[in-house]
């Protein structure tokens, strides 16, 4: 019998990419950018209150967090991708390795973030709009 979850092979690594945005509106144009480029699978949205000190002055502000379901393989492409299309001076961007998932949930990623489960995968950088 097969287990309903796995390690992912070092080929298939899958990550969670975490960045925030000041605004509700940035943060869905962000998101469905990032879906529509196969950038990341899924992308969730929550708000959020961040405390964090910037150019010398302690800040508290409600910000949208964006949580990117996808592959390792992606991460410099949506890297590239966030810091073209974000407000932010210096974005958050930060890659969480997923260690272990439903094999169904991380084939979905796959499909996701590829031109679909038969096709090959694509070449070279992803291309702005």
């Amino acid at each position: 019998m097969h287990a309903a979850s796995h390690t992912p092979e070092s080929n298939k690594a899958y990550c969670v990419v975490l960045t925030t945005t000041p605004t509700s509106e940035e943060a869905g144009k962000l998101a469905r950018a990032i879906v529509e480029a196969r950038l990341g699978a899924c992308v969730q949205i929550q708000a959020i209150q961040s405390i964090y000190r910037w150019e010398g002055a302690l800040c508290n502000e409600a910000e949208f967090r964006l949580s990117i379901k996808t592959r390792q393989a992606q991460f410099a492409a949506l890297e590239h991708f966030i810091r073209a299309h974000h407000s932010y001076e210096t974005p958050e961007i930060v890659q969480i390795p997923i260690t272990a998932g439903s094999a169904a949930y991380l084939q979905w990623i796959d499909e996701g973030t590829q031109g679909g489960p038969h096709e090959p995968e694509p070449e070279g950088q992803f291309a702005l709009p």
